[in-house]
């Protein structure tokens, strides 16, 4: 594969190419769904979830993590969430409803976190938090079983627990550090480096 550089970071890979996919093919499949499209929705965003795993497995096990991908893996998760809930709200919102209680807390949460990122670096960083990624998996699961299969009471409330926690502990890890980078871990890993240093 030729190499294209930004940054001086090689940013013409796998993982890249695939977290590139889910962004151009956001607003097709939200036309789709607009259009009450189900099944080619369903198909569509499947493929997008499954991405998700793929190209954050790829770059890991590989060792091709950049800034860049990080950047466009994050812009793909956002499409993803947004296709992932619209989906929910228009086609499976009547079994959520009696638990909504717990979407909306961690939709508060992740809301909250881009805000904290945005107010202290001016940006939106890459950020893949072990906790984060785990979170990741478990919703794309939940979502893919949701339009599957259908609505799942205790995966529903592991999936969304879990991620309310993840995006708490993303927002602690925002306001500790200064050097948002790729790598990051998590807050037991940044306290224990500051332990380490002192």
């Amino acid at each position: 594969m030729k190499k294209l550089y930004f940054k001086g970071e090689n940013i013409l890979n796998i993982p890249n190419i695939i977290s590139s996919y889910r962004v151009i093919t956001f607003p097709v499949i939200l036309v789709l769904a607009l259009l009450g499209n189900v099944q080619w929705f369903v198909i569509l965003l499947c493929i997008n979830l499954v991405s998700d795993i793929i190209d954050g497995f790829i770059a890991r096990r590989f060792n091709i993590v950049t800034r860049f991908g990080a950047a466009i893996d994050n812009l793909g998760d956002i499409g993803t969430y947004i296709l992932a809930l619209y989906g929910l709200f228009a086609f499976k919102w009547e079994p959520v409803k009696p638990h909504a209680w717990l979407l909306f807390l961690f939709l508060a949460v992740f809301v909250l976190s881009y805000i904290v990122a945005l107010i202290r670096f001016k940006k939106i960083p890459g950020l893949h938090l072990y906790g984060a990624v785990i979170t990741g998996y478990l919703q794309g699961a939940f979502f893919f079983v949701l339009f599957v299969w259908g609505f799942n009471l205790w995966f529903y409330f592991i999936a969304i627990g879990w991620g309310a926690l993840a995006y708490i502990e993303k927002i602690i890890v925002l306001l500790k550090t200064d050097d948002i980078r790729p790598g990051l871990k998590g807050i037991y890993w940044i306290l224990q480096d500051e332990k380490n240093h002192k």
